[in-house]
């Protein structure tokens, strides 16, 4: 039997013929808050997914990541007065709940943004060496200009990935 999903990059539904173990990754959420229906349909969705996979015969390893370091959270535990890390544990146990309480499957990791904090600055460090991002205000960019890829995936303009990262804090 095959399965048919929507590829981004291509614009169109493809045939997936995946390995036998089918290695899965969702976002996972920023834990600042209670999760909303959106949340679950994002989750659920995935769930699916992951069920009709295992149906299909694959071993599936599904990840998805806690974003514990983020300008929502640092603000919420300031409003709080509580550490932003101990706001994000118990945001993340309630969400734990609620997937439980919707049958969710567990997934097989869930890897924090703050365990990678050292990985990331390398990884940043070596991007500036490499000429393709730039410093300014303190902050670090990626300057679109040296790689002419970049957005090839999103089909967004240049135009409007730039007006999104105004949009977003960038």
């Amino acid at each position: 039997m095959t399965m048919k999903l929507f590829d981004t990059a291509q614009q169109e539904i493809v045939e997936f013929a995946p390995n036998p173990t089918v290695l899965m990754y969702t976002c996972g959420i920023t834990p600042y808050d209670a999760t909303h229906l959106g949340h679950a349909f994002t989750f659920i969705s995935y769930d699916v997914l992951q069920r009709r996979l295992i149906d299909m015969g694959h071993q599936v390893k599904c990840v998805r990541n806690v974003t514990d370091v983020d300008d929502p959270l640092f603000a919420k535990a300031r409003e709080l007065g509580v550490h932003y890390l101990d706001l994000a544990a118990g945001e993340e146990a309630r969400f734990e709940s609620d997937m439980t309480a919707l049958n969710a499957l567990p997934v097989h990791s869930t890897p924090r943004a703050s365990s990678a904090i050292p990985d990331i600055r390398g990884f940043i460090g070596m991007v500036i060496d490499r000429g393709f991002a730039y410093e300014s205000g303190g902050s670090v960019y990626f300057d679109v200009e040296k790689f002419p890829q970049f957005g090839s995936v999103s089909h967004y303009s240049r135009e409007t990935m730039i007006a999104l990262a105004r949009e977003r804090g960038g």
